[in-house]
């Protein structure tokens, strides 16, 4: 009887504690790990089919994930698996329903957001304690292009690369079940590369028209590390009309470019682990009046955005503000869904 009540109450405690591990979001069967330049979740080769992801509102600066669940429907129709947000998600509950989504998080941090999960304080440390073992994390990820801005770090950008790199050996002393990555603008050269030894996966925003692959070949050159597009893509404004594209609000414009952009990235995976396209919704807080639409770009031909070279920066999203799908939404759903069988 003794030997039956022992049997009992060892039985019961292994269930509470398996329910306990299911209900902390703990990674015990969620190790994220790289292989030469392979990115891989669990073993197995994970190629990240993602999308950049900041929603605000109407008439708002700041974000908000009211609209979630909505969000998430959409994403998951568009065979999204991954998306990358800009600064860390402080609510477990939007965790929780991104990884009952079936979608993984790469959760970016700022160098001096006052304080506030930052870098420069090392606030950032305790984010990832504090969500390390949550099913939703993909990777760890330092900055957002900031090779672009060495006024912000006294002028000198090897104090960014410096703090980055410490900041991801911190991460790696807290964290071994996630890499670390940084979205830096365009390829990273030998000073980033050098400074940064610690990062594992190297992310790159890659506006060159509707070539991304071309850096394809110069990363094999001069790393052996796996990367990723962190942003690339196209918005649906043309400034000017050019290469048969109408002048105005241009959604076809925007899915044939995206189109071009996708099959190109997925057919140089051997090299390229996906991409998080830029961006799931368009941001009316980005280049003027919050109420509205804005349509202010840049000079046309003066960057590499396609197909006029002028980023006007509130029409990128695969659905508009009020989540209405755009035309390249069905590209996007597309290609992600035929992803693995498009010819590498």
């Amino acid at each position: 009887m003794k030997n039956s009540l022992l049997t009992i109450l060892i039985f019961i405690l292994f269930i509470s504690c398996k329910n306990e591990t299911k209900n902390d979001n703990t990674s015990a069967n969620n190790v994220i790990s790289t292989i030469d330049r392979q990115l891989m979740v669990n073993g197995k080769d994970y190629l990240i089919k993602g999308i950049c992801y900041h929603p605000v509102p109407k008439g708002k600066e700041n974000r908000d994930f009211s609209t979630l669940t909505e969000d998430l429907k959409l994403m998951v129709e568009a065979e999204i698996n991954t998306i990358r947000v800009y600064a860390p998600i402080e609510q477990k509950e939007v965790l929780d329903k991104i990884e009952e989504a079936g979608i993984k998080v790469i959760v970016g941090f700022g160098y001096n957001q006052g304080g506030k999960n930052d870098i420069l304080s090392g606030s950032f440390i305790d984010y990832v304690d504090k969500y390390k073992n949550h099913n939703a994390i993909l990777m760890w990820e330092l900055g957002n292009e900031y090779n672009y801005h060495p006024e912000w770090f006294e002028g000198d950008i090897k104090n960014w690369y410096k703090a980055m790199n410490e900041a991801a050996a911190e991460i790696h002393k807290k964290d071994s079940l996630h890499p670390v990555t940084t979205a830096h603008g365009d390829l990273p050269d030998s000073l980033a590369l050098t400074l940064g030894s610690n990062i594992d996966v190297w992310g790159m925003n890659v506006y060159r028209s509707v070539r991304p692959e071309t850096i394809f070949e110069e990363w094999k050159k001069v790393s052996s590390k796996p990367m990723y597009l962190s942003e690339t893509g196209a918005d649906s404004y043309m400034q000017i009309a050019k290469d048969g594209y109408e002048e105005g609000v241009n959604e076809k414009a925007q899915a044939d470019a995206t189109e071009i952009i996708l099959k190109a990235t997925f057919n140089g995976r051997d090299i390229c682990s996906g991409v998080t396209l830029f961006q799931f919704t368009d941001g009316w807080w980005k280049a003027g009046n919050n109420d509205i639409q804005d349509t202010g770009g840049t000079a046309p031909n003066s960057t590499g955005v396609p197909f006029d070279g002028s980023p006007n920066e509130e029409y990128w999203g695969i659905v508009d503000i009020d989540r209405n799908k755009k035309k390249v939404f069905s590209v996007v759903k597309d290609i992600y869904t035929n992803a693995n069988k498009i010819d590498n």
